[in-house]
């Protein structure tokens, strides 16, 4: 499980933590059943609070991503074929539209923004 923080980000840190585990769900590269660290010990590894990692954990439980058992830890939620699928394509369409409203009220036409991402997808 690999987490990077940026303090430079405007996104808070437990935001930071829970989009990323929940595209290394969606990805596949925690499978269902996977246990999470416990807070304390994930708290320690990222060097912040407590805190941050439990708003993280509660994050992605109300998503469905977890599954938490009281005095057994959380662990990665087991989902019926297709639904991760399902539920990568609504986050990333959640996350264009708020994209492509900024860029709309920057001014960009649909092919200015259409080259920008074919660029940038390259890279």
């Amino acid at each position: 499980m690999d987490i990077i923080i940026s303090t430079a980000s405007d996104e808070p840190i437990y935001r930071q933590i829970a989009q990323q585990i929940s595209a290394q769900i969606l990805r596949g590269d925690l499978p269902a059943g996977f246990c999470l660290p416990p807070i304390r010990t994930a708290a320690k590894e990222l060097r912040v609070s407590i805190i941050t990692v439990k708003k993280a954990w509660e994050e992605l439980a109300r998503e469905g991503f977890i599954d938490s058992i009281v005095g057994k830890g959380c662990f990665v939620a087991s989902h019926r074929p297709g639904r991760l699928d399902s539920m990568r394509f609504q986050k990333a369409r959640q996350r264009l539209l708020n994209d492509i409203e900024y860029c709309r009220s920057l001014g960009l036409t649909r092919q200015e923004l259409a080259e920008l991402i074919d660029e940038l997808y390259e890279d």
